[in-house]
């Protein structure tokens, strides 16, 4: 079964778009179609990136490598490739669909963009 939302997140790709009055922050998105694997099984690679005024990136949800469970001694284990990046942490991401990534994403955009007084 196709999921109409991913044809929605794949037709982003190469988008970037300024999400701030001043024109200071941007978000840029890149998405491609791929071979499901263990690590995509949904079959899509994409990268979705906030960037601040030094176009350093804020926050991304990308599947580009492997990440750790936890920092904890358990978690030394390598995860899955989603996950996201807030500021300096890097935190596995459940991917479920297209349609929750691009919820997601926007929400931790939304959190930062209050949190560095934009919005």
């Amino acid at each position: 079964r196709r999921d109409p939302s991913a044809d929605v997140l794949l037709d982003l790709d190469g988008q970037v778009l300024v999400i701030d009055p001043k024109g200071e922050y941007w978000v840029r998105f890149s998405v491609c179609r791929v071979a499901a694997t263990k690590e995509r099984p949904h079959g899509l690679r994409y990268s979705l990136t906030l960037h601040g005024p030094d176009g350093g990136r804020l926050v991304g949800f990308d599947n580009a490598h492997s990440v750790r469970a936890s920092r904890s001694p358990g978690g030394r284990g390598r995860g899955g490739y989603d996950h996201k990046h807030r500021f300096q942490t890097v935190r596995p991401y459940q991917f479920k669909d297209p349609a929750s990534l691009l919820e997601d994403f926007w929400a931790e955009v939304d959190s930062v963009l209050k949190q560095k007084g934009v919005v």
